[in-house]
C-alpha cells in the first residue's frame, strides 16, 4: 500500500509507482494531509464525493482545503481555500467542473475546478448542512440540515422549496431516488416519505418496521435502479425494504461485535443488470427462511463470520445450506476486473460449443468482454445532453410501448446515436435494431448504447452503402449463399417472386428479434457476439434452410411475409449447428468472411466517427425533411389562425345577439326612468328655489370673510418681506465682515511667507558666510603653522650664529669663511633645486589644470545632456573633487614637510659637526673650502670673508620673504577658488531651476 501526503503542495501526483491493492484490505494509497509547522499536525478529511464517471473524487478536510483528485491521471490538485470546515460534499452536477460544498456558517457555496472561481453563493440554512443530494439530471439538488431541507435549481441557483418540520421530529435525511423524480425523506422518529419532485405531492408512505427489529434509522442507501432501500442505525440489524412493493422484504442480522452501522453502499456488480446487489465476500454466512413461512417475524437473515453459506430449498422445508472456500488471501477484487484477467475468446467458444450457451448470470459480463465496450461515460453524457432528437420526438404514435420507461430510454438510445452520426436519425429499422438490447439493458444506457453501436459498426457493415434502400450488396451475399447450400429452396423463392427483401431483410434488420424468444434470442446472440461478423449473414442462410419445409409449402407473398415477421416452431440449436456448418463449408469466393472486416472495437475516450454512407442523400433527406416540417409547422399555424378567426366571428356574433337584447331592455328602463325624472326635476325645482336663498345668504358670509382673511394675509405678507430684508441685511454685513477677514488673514500670509524667504535668505547667506569663514580660517591656520616654521627655523639658525660667535675668534672666522662658502655653494645648488623643482611643480600644475580642464569639459558635455537627471552624480562628483583638492593639497603639505625635514637635517648636521671639531687644524679647513667651494685669488683677506657671509645672511633673507609672498599669494588665489566655486554651488539650483 502507499501513501501519499499531500502537504503544502497544490498539485502533484498521487502515487509513484504502478497502484496495487493491499493483500489484506484492498487499499491501493492512503492520503494524508500533514502541515508544515513546528510541530506539524495531520489535518482530518471530513466528506469525500465521487463524480458520475467515478473516475474523480473531492475531498474537503476540516480547515476548508478542498482538492480534486483525478485517478484516471493520477493527479490531484488544490481547487479551493474556503478557510472553515466543509459539512458536506456534492460533485455530480450537469456542469462536470462545478462542485458544491456546504460550510460551517450553514452556507452553500458552488465553485469550478477548473477556474478556480466562485459561482454561486447560496443561503438559508439556519444549522449545519450534512447531506447535499443531486437530481440525476444534475438540475436539481437537495441540502439537508437538522431542522429544514431545501430544493435548489442550479441553473438558477435559486430556492424553490421548504421543508420545514417540528424540532421535536428532526430530518435524517432527504435524497433523491436514482433515475426517477422521487424524493425520499427519512425523518428522525423513522417515518420516510415519498415526495414527487416536480409537484411535491407525496406519493407514498412506507409502513413502521416490526416491533421485534424495531431500530432508529441513521444511515440510508438504494440501488442504483432505485427499487430497494437499506436503512440502519445503531443496531446490527439491516432492514431491506422494496420500494415497487413499499414493504419491508428482509432483515439482515450482523454478527454480535457490531454494535451500530455507520455507512450503507450498494457496489456495482457486473451482473446486475443495472441494480446493485452486495458482492459475495461482504456476505459471509446467509440464513434464510422458505418463501411458504416468509412472514413480517421471519424476514431475518444472519450474518456471522466463517464460510459462505447460502440456503437451499428441501422437500422437508428445512434449511440446507451450501459451503463455497473463502478466498485465503482476503484480496477481495472487483469480480468484473477477476474474470477479465481469465477470459479468453478461444476457450469461450470451446465453452460456448459444448453447452449452446453462456450462463445467464454471467452473460452481460461476458458480452461487455467480448465487445471490448469502452465505457466513454463523457461522451455519452455529451450525446445524452443534447437531448431527444426530432426524429423521435413523436416515437411513441409509430411504436406504442405500455411501459414508459422502455419508452424513455429507447428514445434516449436512439437520439444519441441520432446525434451520433445524421444518418440513423433516418433509418427507419434502427428502432427495431436497437429495442431488444433496450429491453436488456434498459438500466445501464451507456451499455446499451454502446452495444447497439459496436453492433452497427461490426455486424452491420455495408449496410448503409445503398441508403435509403436496403443493403443491396449484403442481400446479394446472402442470396449467393443461399444459392450455394440450397438451390431448390432459391429457386421456389424465385418462382413465386420473392426477393431477398422478403426472406432476408425482415430477420437482419430485426436482428431475429421477431421471430425468437428471449431465451432463443440471447442464445443466438451468445454465438453472434463470439464470433466473425459474418455469422449473422450466415445466420439469415440457416434460417431459411432449417425453414425450407414449411416455405417450399408457401406460395402467396402474404404467406411468405408473414412467416419471416412471426415465430416460427423452429429450434434455435439446430440453427446454429447449421450456420458453424454453413461456415466450415461455405466456398471461400462467397464466404462473407472474405467481405467483411474482423471486429473492431469502440474507441476509449471519444466513439469514432461513422460516415460510411451516402452523405449527400442523408443530407438531401435532412433538408427535404426539415422544409417539410417547416411548412407543416406553417399549416398548422394558418390553420390555427382560422380556427382562431372563426371562433372569434362566433363569439361576436353571440356578443352582438347579447347586445340588442340589451338595448332592447334598456329603452323599456329609459322610458320608465324618464317618467320618474321628470317627477324627480319638479322636486328639484323647487328645492333649487330654497337652496339659491341659502347660497345667497352664505355667498355673502363668505365674501365678508375673504376680505378679512386677505387684509390678515397682506399684513402678515408684509411683515414676512421685513424679516427677509432685515435678514438680507444682516446676511450682506456678515459676508463684508467675512471678506475682510479673509483679506487680513491673505495679507497676513504674504507677510509670513515673506519673513519665511527673508529667514531662509539669511540662514542661506549665513552658511554661505560661515563656509567662507571656515575655509579662511583654515588658509589662516595653514599661513600662521607655516610662519611659526619659518620663526623656528630662523630660530635655530639664529642659535648656530651665536654659538659660532662663541668659539675661537680665528677658528671662527675660518669656519664662518668656509661656511658662508659652503652655504653659498648650498645656497646655490638650492636654488638651482627649487628651480628645478618649481618648474616640475609648474608642470605638474599645468598638467593637472589641463586634466582638471579636460575633466571639466567632459563633465561639462555630460552634465548638458544628463542636466534634468544628474544632481545627485554632480553633487557626488563635486565632493569628489573637493577631495581631489584636499588630496592635492595634503600632498603639497607633504612635500613642503619632506623639504623642510631635509632642511632641518642639514642644519643639525652643520650644527653637529660645529660642535665635534671647533679646533680642526686650519688646513683641513682649507681643503675643505678648497673642495667644496671654486677657488679664488689669492689676495682675499677677512674682510672679503666679512662681506661674503652679510651678503649670504641676506639673500638668505630675501628668499625668506620671497617665499612668504609666494606662499601668502598661493593662499589668496586658494582663497579666490574657494570662493568662486561655493558662488557656483550656490548659482547652480537657480540655472537649474531655469
Amino acid at each position: 500500500m502507499q501513501s501519499t501526503d499531500v502537504g503544502n503542495k497544490e498539485s502533484g501526483k498521487i502515487w509513484h509507482r504502478k497502484p496495487s491493492p493491499a493483500a489484506r484490505d484492498g487499499i491501493i494509497v492512503n492520503i494524508i494531509h500533514t502541515t508544515s509547522d513546528y510541530l506539524p499536525k495531520v489535518l482530518r478529511f471530513l466528506n469525500v464525493a465521487f463524480d458520475s464517471s467515478g473516475d474523480c473524487l473531492i475531498a474537503g478536510d476540516h480547515q476548508g482545503n478542498i482538492y480534486v483528485f483525478d485517478l484516471s491521471g493520477n493527479r490531484f490538485n488544490l481547487v479551493q481555500r474556503t478557510a472553515q470546515a466543509c459539512t458536506a460534499l456534492a460533485f455530480n452536477l450537469r456542469r462536470k467542473s462545478e462542485f458544491l460544498v456546504a460550510l460551517a456558517d450553514y452556507s452553500i457555496k458552488c465553485f469550478d475546478t477548473v477556474t478556480k472561481e466562485l459561482i454561486s453563493w447560496m443561503r438559508g440554512h439556519e444549522s449545519s448542512v450534512f447531506s447535499i443530494s443531486v437530481h440525476a439530471s444534475g438540475r436539481y439538488a437537495i441540502t439537508t440540515s437538522s431542522d429544514t431541507a431545501q430544493l435548489w435549481d442550479l441553473d438558477t441557483f435559486q430556492r424553490k422549496r421548504k421543508l420545514n418540520i417540528l424540532q421535536s421530529v428532526g430530518i435524517q435525511k432527504v435524497f433523491f431516488l436514482p433515475l426517477s423524480n422521487t424524493i425520499l425523506s427519512c425523518f428522525k422518529d423513522n417515518s420516510i416519505f415519498a415526495w414527487e419532485c416536480d409537484t411535491l405531492f407525496c406519493k407514498y408512505q412506507l409502513p413502521p418496521p416490526p416491533e421485534s427489529s424495531s431500530i432508529l434509522y441513521k444511515v440510508f442507501a438504494v440501488t442504483r435502479d432505485g427499487r430497494i432501500l437499506a436503512a440502519g442505525g445503531k443496531s446490527n440489524h439491516l432492514h431491506l425494504w422494496c420500494l415497487e412493493a413499499k414493504q419491508l422484504f428482509r432483515i439482515i442480522q450482523m454478527p454480535t461485535k457490531v454494535r451500530a452501522i455507520r455507512y450503507l453502499e450498494f457496489l456495482p456488480d457486473s451482473f446486475d443488470a443495472g441494480s446493485n446487489q452486495p458482492p459475495p465476500p461482504l456476505v459471509k454466512v446467509i440464513e434464510d427462511l422458505p418463501k411458504s413461512k416468509l412472514s413480517s417475524g421471519d424476514m431475518k437473515m444472519k450474518v456471522t463470520s466463517g464460510r459462505v453459506q447460502r440456503p437451499a430449498k428441501s422437500r422437508e422445508n428445512q434449511i440446507q445450506t451450501r459451503i463455497l472456500k473463502q478466498d485465503l488471501t482476503g484480496h477481495f477484487e472487483n469480480k468484473e476486473n477477476e474474470l477479465s484477467d481469465g477470459l479468453n475468446k478461444k476457450r469461450l467458444q470451446i465453452l460456448l460449443k459444448g453447452y449452446g450457451e453462456y450462463p445467464t448470470k454471467y452473460r452481460m459480463f461476458i458480452w461487455r468482454s467480448l465487445l471490448q465496450l469502452p465505457e466513454n461515460h463523457t461522451a455519452f453524457s455529451s450525446l445524452i445532453d443534447k437531448g431527444i432528437h426530432v426524429a423521435f420526438l413523436n416515437l411513441q404514435k409509430k411504436y406504442p410501448i405500455k411501459s414508459t420507461k422502455l419508452l424513455r430510454v429507447l428514445q434516449r438510445t436512439l437520439s444519441a446515436l441520432a446525434h451520433w452520426s445524421a444518418i440513423f436519425s433516418d433509418t427507419p429499422y434502427l428502432p427495431l435494431l436497437a429495442f431488444p438490447f433496450v429491453k436488456l439493458f434498459q438500466n445501464n444506457q451507456l451499455i446499451c448504447f454502446e452495444v447497439v453501436a459496436t453492433l452497427i459498426i461490426n455486424w452491420c457493415q455495408h449496410w448503409f452503402e445503398y441508403f435509403p434502400n436496403p443493403p443491396i450488396n449484403i442481400l446479394s451475399m446472402i442470396e449467393n449463399i443461399l444459392a450455394f447450400h440450397d438451390k431448390e429452396l432459391l429457386q421456389h423463392f424465385r418462382d413465386h417472386d420473392i426477393t431477398s427483401q422478403v426472406y432476408a431483410w425482415p430477420l437482419l434488420e430485426t436482428v431475429f428479434s421477431e421471430v425468437l424468444t428471449r431465451e432463443e434470442w440471447l442464445k443466438l446472440f451468445d454465438n453472434v457476439f463470439s464470433n466473425h461478423p459474418s455469422f449473422l449473414l450466415l445466420t439469415v442462410v440457416a434460417y431459411n434452410i432449417c425453414s425450407r419445409a414449411p416455405l417450399l409449402n408457401c406460395s402467396l407473398k402474404d404467406d411468405f411475409e408473414y412467416f419471416f415477421h412471426h415465430r416460427n416452431n423452429l429450434d434455435i440449436s439446430v440453427v446454429i449447428r447449421e450456420v458453424y456448418h454453413l461456415m466450415d463449408t461455405t466456398p471461400a469466393d462467397i464466404h462473407p468472411d472474405n467481405m467483411l472486416d474482423v471486429f473492431v472495437a469502440l474507441t476509449k475516450g471519444q466513439y469514432p466517427v461513422f460516415n460510411q454512407y451516402p452523405k449527400f442523400i442523408v443530407d438531401y433527406q435532412t433538408q427535404e425533411r426539415e422544409r417539410i416540417r417547416n411548412d407543416e409547422l406553417d399549416y398548422l399555424r394558418e390553420r390555427q389562425t382560422v380556427e382562431n378567426m372563426q371562433a372569434e366571428v362566433d363569439q361576436q356574433r353571440v356578443e352582438d345577439e347579447a347586445w340588442y337584447q340589451k338595448q332592447e331592455l334598456l329603452r323599456k328602463a329609459e322610458e320608465t326612468r324618464r317618467e320618474m325624472l321628470l317627477q324627480e326635476e319638479e322636486k328639484m325645482i323647487q328645492q333649487r328655489q330654497r337652496l339659491a336663498a341659502v347660497k345667497r345668504e352664505l355667498k355673502v358670509k363668505e365674501m365678508h370673510l375673504q376680505e378679512a382673511a386677505r387684509r390678515r394675509f397682506l399684513k402678515l405678507q408684509q411683515d414676512q418681506r421685513e424679516m427677509e430684508l432685515r435678514r438680507l441685511e444682516d446676511e450682506i454685513e456678515r459676508k463684508v465682515h467675512m471678506r475682510d477677514q479673509e483679506m487680513a488673514s491673505a495679507v497676513k500670509d504674504l507677510e509670513m511667507r515673506h519673513l519665511e524667504l527673508e529667514s531662509q535668505k539669511r540662514l542661506y547667506e549665513k552658511n554661505l558666510t560661515r563656509n567662507q569663514e571656515t575655509v579662511a580660517k583654515e588658509i589662516r591656520e595653514d599661513a600662521d603653522a607655516y610662519r611659526r616654521k619659518v620663526n623656528l627655523e630662523e630660530h635655530t639658525f639664529h642659535r648656530l650664529i651665536e654659538m659660532d660667535q662663541t668659539q675661537n675668534q680665528k677658528t671662527q672666522k675660518l669656519i664662518e669663511e668656509n661656511l658662508a662658502k659652503a652655504e653659498q655653494a648650498c645656497l646655490n645648488t638650492d636654488w638651482r633645486i627649487q628651480a628645478l623643482h618649481k618648474q616640475r611643480c609648474d608642470d605638474l600644475q599645468r598638467n593637472e589644470c589641463y586634466q582638471e580642464m579636460a575633466k571639466l569639459l567632459q563633465k561639462n558635455r555630460r552634465k548638458e545632456i544628463e542636466v534634468l537627471n544628474a544632481m545627485m552624480e554632480k553633487e557626488a562628483k563635486k565632493w569628489e573633487e573637493a577631495e581631489e583638492k584636499d588630496f592635492r593639497l595634503k600632498s603639497e603639505k607633504k612635500a613642503s614637510a619632506l623639504s623642510d625635514a631635509s632642511r632641518q637635517w642639514f642644519l643639525e648636521k652643520e650644527i653637529n659637526d660645529a660642535l665635534e671639531h671647533p679646533e680642526g687644524p686650519r688646513c683641513q679647513y682649507e681643503q675643505v673650502a678648497s673642495s667644496c667651494l671654486p677657488r679664488t685669488s689669492p689676495g682675499s683677506d677677512v674682510s672679503e670673508v666679512d662681506a661674503s657671509t652679510w651678503i649670504s645672511l641676506n639673500q638668505r633673507k630675501i628668499q625668506w620673504d620671497t617665499m612668504e609672498q609666494d606662499l601668502l599669494e598661493r593662499v589668496r588665489n586658494l582663497r579666490q577658488r574657494l570662493t568662486a566655486q561655493a558662488r557656483n554651488n550656490c548659482q547652480t539650483p537657480h540655472l537649474l531651476a531655469t
